[in-house]
């Protein structure tokens, strides 16, 4: 019988975290060894998050988490912590799935660097959805025939930081397809040139921080006469995150290096 995964997740308390503890209990080929949250540091998993979840202690630091072998760390914390506790793994020999968002494309290429030197994969996505998946695939398509789009995306009003990494990672995937055309120079906007919103890897992103949102994202395209939208709603609740993210965490294994994207490890 083949060695179950070991697994470390930070953010355990967190919306997506608290799910993936009994996910991860349910799967005959993983097991949750070791857990971090500053706010629940000391206590232990199931005085947390109740019955049914391994009896698991809390830690403050990814570093003391670590202390205890495993060969996952999942990440689902905060902007400012995530790339040293991905750092951290990484020094460790730990493969690395990360769900936080915050990361910038100098981040990401500082963890590619370390990852490749210790010979580890570590896979981001920013967002383990299976339809945002596809609505990233389906607007490099559209890319490749229509010239100019813009992104629209949509989260709950205390999202601290902005853009977030779906809109961040589709601006990326789509300035590989081609740089989009442009009707008037931002800089040239009369009036506030912000209101045109931030540009990233040559796209234009508007982000809306609202209560009644949770996760949402939009990418127009625009030709003459006629329009393209492709939007990708997320629900309340985090099942979907969680399919994806034990899947990233049984391939993170099998790569070196930084893979950005769950459809890296998916044949579509």
């Amino acid at each position: 019988m083949a060695a179950r995964i070991r697994v470390c997740v930070a953010g355990v308390t967190g919306w997506t975290g608290a799910s993936l503890v009994p996910a991860i209990a349910a799967a005959p080929d993983l097991e949750l060894v070791s857990a971090v949250s500053r706010s629940a540091a000391g206590r232990r998993l199931p005085e947390v998050l109740g019955g049914g979840v391994p009896d698991v202690g809390i830690h403050k630091s990814v570093a003391e988490a670590l202390a205890t072998p495993c060969d996952v760390l999942i990440d689902y914390t905060s902007p400012g912590a995530v790339r040293g506790n991905v750092l951290e793994a990484i020094a460790r020999r730990v493969a690395v799935v990360i769900g936080t968002s915050g990361l910038t494309d100098e981040d990401l290429a500082a963890i590619d660097a370390e990852a490749r030197a210790k010979g580890v994969g570590v896979l981001a996505a920013g967002n383990f959805a299976l339809t945002a998946v596809l609505l990233q695939r389906f607007a490099e398509i559209a890319a490749r025939h229509v010239p100019q789009w813009e992104i629209v995306e949509y989260h709950q009003a205390s999202k601290p930081d902005a853009p977030g990494s779906t809109a961040r990672e589709l601006a990326a995937r789509l300035a590989a397809v081609r740089a989009p055309a442009v009707g008037h120079p931002i800089k040239e906007t009369h009036g506030h040139a912000e209101a045109r919103g931030a540009t990233l890897s040559g796209t234009q992103i508007h982000s809306v921080r609202l209560p009644g949102f949770v996760s949402s994202i939009e990418i127009l395209f625009g030709m003459p006469d006629e329009r393209l939208s492709i939007r990708h709603d997320s629900g309340s609740g985090a099942s979907p995150y969680v399919a994806g993210t034990l899947l990233a965490v049984r391939r993170v294994g099998t790569f070196t290096g930084l893979r950005r994207g769950l459809d890296r490890i998916l044949e579509l």
